[in-house]
């Protein structure tokens, strides 16, 4: 499997580090020195690579990412805070019937919390006498508060039956490459679900991953759409 990074940031890093281990090979890195808008996403460049993953920040993802469309590339998409353009991005992979795959969080971990925080919304959802929180903290550069994995955590829950209060914080100190958290509150006790992310090497890991599975299978996905296809619809066609 032929790797282009498109994003040479901590992500990339982790990402390069593993490909190895997943049978990958880096065949194009491309970072904000040598891809100044875009510029450098051609047929041309990505004749060799077989899938992109793109990991860069909320204000260029989605120029990237149509680009990438164009250019008739397969994608792993792991940047977050830019889902206003989603719809306009799937499309335009539908379009060329490309290949997508986006997720705010491709820890397989977080993708199977995401599970448990459905199940403990439907079963909450019926006990009003418990507040409900979610919260999450990473390291200080890290650009949108709350975070997307958060956020799509919450979505999860509402689309689960929970229609009380959720109180959403954030946190962003230090180099902490990512916890998210939703507890439940009564007058007599507190139940908490967490996740911790010991490294970055459990998000670049699941990218590799999804990265084979798009190969494997084309189409548009969130990435929870390939971990549990029996429950959960593909994106689009």
């Amino acid at each position: 499997m032929r790797v282009a990074l498109v994003g040479y940031g901590k992500m990339g890093k982790a990402i390069e580090a593993l490909a190895p281990e997943a049978g990958a090979e880096i065949a194009l890195v491309l970072d904000e020195h040598n891809n100044r808008d875009g510029n450098a996403i051609t047929r041309g460049a990505f004749a060799d690579v077989d899938v992109a993953i793109e990991f860069t920040a909320p204000a260029i993802a989605p120029g990237n990412l149509l680009r990438l469309a164009e250019a008739g590339v397969p994608t792993v998409t792991g940047t977050t805070g830019w889902y206003a353009a989603l719809d306009e991005v799937r499309a335009a992979f539908a379009g060329r019937q490309g290949s997508l795959v986006w997720s705010p969080n491709f820890s397989i971990g977080v993708n199977l919390f995401d599970r448990l925080a459905a199940e403990a919304a439907r079963l909450f959802a019926a006990h009003p006498a418990y507040g409900c929180w979610a919260w999450e903290m990473h390291h200080n550069q890290k650009l949108d508060a709350p975070s997307g994995t958060l956020k799509a955590l919450v979505e999860t829950m509402r689309d689960a039956g929970y229609s009380h209060a959720i109180d959403i914080s954030s946190t962003r100190a230090g180099k902490a490459p990512g916890t998210h958290e939703i507890g439940f509150d009564s007058q007599v006790d507190t139940i908490e679900l967490r996740h911790t992310a010991r490294s970055r090497d459990g998000f670049a890991g699941g990218a590799l991953y999804a990265a084979k599975l798009l190969l494997r299978q084309p189409g548009i996905y969130r990435f929870a759409d390939l971990l549990f296809p029996s429950t959960s619809p593909k994106e689009s066609a």
